[in-house]
């Protein structure tokens, strides 16, 4: 009796299992490259409970991050603000009390309302570390590293989103090169800091009492440099012994 089917099809199976093989390797690489921070947070945008608007309230009132975010200098970590906070300028007699964009503070706070309910205004976290990874944030503020390195201009969003990966490698890479990224104590949130706007002969009297060297001996050093943002960031680097850990156990604990 002839074959029904012809030589070729003995490879088939073979061919088969290559070809699956193939394509699931294919799909477990697309995998690992896309579904990482930079993919799934960054432009993450959750609606919130009522719509504040940063670039109202930081840029155009000038508040302070610190006022809202009131732990960030002695906490690891940043604290949503209490509803006590916004009630302190939105509270009866105060700006825009009854605006309908505030009914749910007005529900947590307003003892007098009829919607009274006392439950806190319940915010979405946008910026949350995993579990397994430890960061703290007033290790970071208090030595040069901005909001804004992390969570971009957040004073000029209306709405706020995930700006920044926050993948290990975006931490490894401030880690490694954290001249970078360090500013001056006092301008950390000011978001809108630049180089240029430092006074060069306080800048190098800080630095001279900070490392015992001369004022005068560190700008003649200096003399033949670009005064940029990555030379600002390496004096005050070397002033404050920064030396971020790059192993494992820096943010794995």
């Amino acid at each position: 009796m002839a074959n029904l089917f012809p030589r070729w099809t003995n490879e088939l199976p073979l061919k088969a299992v290559v070809c699956v093989a193939a394509l699931g390797g294919i799909v477990s690489g697309l995998v690992a490259y896309t579904a990482t921070p930079k993919y799934t947070r960054v432009g993450y945008m959750p609606e919130q409970p009522i719509p504040f608007d940063h670039s109202l309230h930081a840029q155009q009132l000038g508040m302070d991050c610190r006022y809202c975010h009131s732990f960030v200098e002695q906490s690891a970590h940043s604290n949503l603000p209490a509803d006590q906070v916004c009630w302190n300028c939105h509270g009866p007699g105060k700006v825009k009390p009854d605006s309908p964009k505030l009914q749910a503070l007005r529900e947590a706070m307003d003892e007098s309302s009829d919607d009274y309910t006392g439950r806190p205004v319940a915010w979405v976290q946008i910026h949350e570390t995993p579990d397994y990874a430890y960061f703290n944030h007033s290790a970071h503020v208090n030595r040069g590293v901005s909001c804004v390195e992390c969570h971009g201009q957040v004073n000029e969003m209306k709405v706020v989103y995930h700006a920044k990966s926050l993948s290990m490698s975006f931490c490894l890479d401030c880690h490694r090169n954290s001249e970078k990224v360090l500013r001056p104590l006092d301008q950390i949130t000011n978001l809108d800091w630049k180089a240029e706007d430092v006074d060069k002969d306080a800048f190098y009297a800080y630095l001279a009492d900070k490392t015992g060297k001369g004022a005068e001996d560190l700008k003649k050093a200096d003399s033949h440099k670009t005064f940029d943002r990555l030379l600002i960031g390496g004096h005050l680097k070397e002033a404050w012994n920064v030396h971020p850990p790059q192993d494992c156990t820096a943010c794995h604990r």
